[in-house]
């Protein structure tokens, strides 16, 4: 293949195709390090002419390509295989913000621009991008439309497709479909647009996108609130948004297992509360306004929580370093699940008026599988996406523990299933369930997925072995 390698180098210049191995290494293991691969070489573009440029290279010598922004995918969707077969398409340099429109509140970005570049760039217009995650300082906008990302703000402003009004993608075989539409109607066919968001790199490469842009709020109310169980989480979050309507912006749950791992592995995170809570709720209110308004709206709403005994407990930020704390806790889950050891993690979506009913059922059919096992609960409840991650019991080896992770993530898909929910709300198949896909979507939904997949890419060389069984 060095005539493959000496054309990319013509096209990104010998820099930006890395063939050395320890100039490779951070684009071959994955964020987790659950996946190591290999790569025949990782390029940098810096154009989309040049993706398109290289794209058409490697479909013309039949190499598969796995595009990469972040590198933050929590289920190897942007790591290549082992094989070594595979150019990794990184898109780092890819970073421009490409304008901003202030009256029509849009925002037009490279994909490969950082997200808190984006949250930066729609502040100084005076506006705001609601996307927020854990790893908004590293994961791309790429990555996030690839994904589908939700974060915390998806009970207001909703998931990066309603976030979405243009794209710029680069086909599998090197042509430029210009979407880049700042339209919030455009009712002229098929929204081609919606194809390529969440489709994990398997049918072509983002390479710019149209995001929506929202004034900048000037006003939020942060509160945590203990609770018993999510039963009593889930009456707090009717209750809330009666009075609070579409100022609820944020209503993250916690289970007690959860709260107290954070605060463990975690020593800059404290707890607002004087003892440990059954479960907790972190809410967030933002307006337009005044915020001692706000605040006071909040403050309603939970003593009336309060009075009716949904919560027993509510400690309302005073100001926002006090509510950076607060959100600090949330933000370290990821972070304190690895330091306390491996999990068997799923990532699913329940309608949001199941959820209490969902983890009461699974974590008696777990501890009943497994005694000992460790449910660890937390997740956006007001969008039904919940983390339903599981610790090995500690009188076990990480081994035995594995052993038997194919029948406890059975155990909880198909309960997931039963209640036509699904297997990944918002991290991706990746190359985690793929062979799980057949199991939860019915065979013509399948069917429809692959002969889109064979009608954009009938090479299969885009992104293999991620999202769709034998693909």
């Amino acid at each position: 293949m060095t005539e493959l390698i000496t054309r990319l180098q013509s096209i990104v210049g010998a820099a930006h195709v890395l063939i050395a191995t320890e100039d490779q290494a951070p684009y071959l293991r994955d964020w987790p390090g659950k996946y190591q691969g290999a790569a025949m070489a990782v390029v940098r573009p810096a154009s989309t002419e040049e993706v398109a440029a290289v794209m058409a290279a490697c479909v013309e010598a039949r190499v598969p390509v796995v595009p990469q922004g972040g590198h933050t995918s929590l289920s190897g969707g942007a790591t290549p295989d082992a094989t070594g077969r595979a150019i990794v398409l990184s898109l780092s340099r890819m970073n421009r913000i490409r304008a901003v429109d202030p009256i029509g509140q849009t925002i037009v970005v490279d994909a490969g621009v950082v997200l808190a570049k984006v949250q930066d760039a729609a502040r100084d217009a005076g506006l705001f991008f609601p996307l927020s995650l854990g790893s908004e300082g590293t994961c791309t906008v790429g990555g996030n439309l690839a994904a589908n990302a939700g974060g915390v703000a998806v009970l207001r402003y909703g998931v990066m497709r309603e976030l979405t009004l243009g794209l710029e993608v680069v086909l599998p075989d090197g042509r430029i479909w210009d979407g880049l539409r700042a339209l919030r109607k455009d009712n002229t066919g098929y929204a081609l647009r919606d194809l390529f968001i969440g489709s994990e790199g398997t049918l072509g490469i983002i390479t710019g996108a149209v995001l929506k842009l929202f004034p900048q709020p000037t006003a939020r109310a942060t509160a945590f609130v203990a609770v018993a169980d999510a039963a009593a989480a889930l009456k707090l979050l009717r209750l809330s948004r009666a009075h609070c309507g579409d100022r609820l912006t944020a209503f993250e749950f916690l289970t007690s297992a959860t709260l107290e791992m954070i605060l463990r592995q975690m020593p800059d995170t404290r707890s607002p509360f004087a003892g440990l809570p059954d479960a907790a709720v972190l809410i967030e209110l933002s307006d337009i306004g005044d915020e001692n308004a706000l605040t006071a709206r909040l403050e309603t709403a939970l003593a009336e929580a309060m009075a009716e005994g949904l919560a027993s407990d509510a400690v309302v930020a005073q100001d926002g370093t006090q509510a950076k704390a607060f959100w600090r806790v949330r933000e370290s889950v990821s972070e304190a699940l690895v330091r306390e050891g491996k999990a068997l993690k799923h990532d699913i979506a329940v309608p949001v008026a199941e959820i209490a009913d969902f983890v009461a059922v699974m974590d008696a059919a777990v501890g009943a599988a497994l005694p000992g096992i460790r449910p660890m609960v937390f997740g956006h409840l007001g969008d039904g996406n919940l983390h339903y991650n599981l610790m090995r019991p500690l009188d076990i080896s990480e081994a035995q523990f594995y052993e038997h992770g194919p029948q406890i993530t059975r155990l909880v898909h198909d309960e997931i299933t039963r209640r036509r929910g699904s297997i990944s709300a918002e991290h991706g198949i990746g190359q985690l369930r793929p062979a799980e896909m057949p199991l939860c979507k019915p065979p013509l939904e399948l069917e429809l997925m692959l002969q889109l997949k064979r009608t954009l890419d009938p090479h299969g060389l885009m992104n293999p072995g991620k999202l769709l069984p034998g693909a």
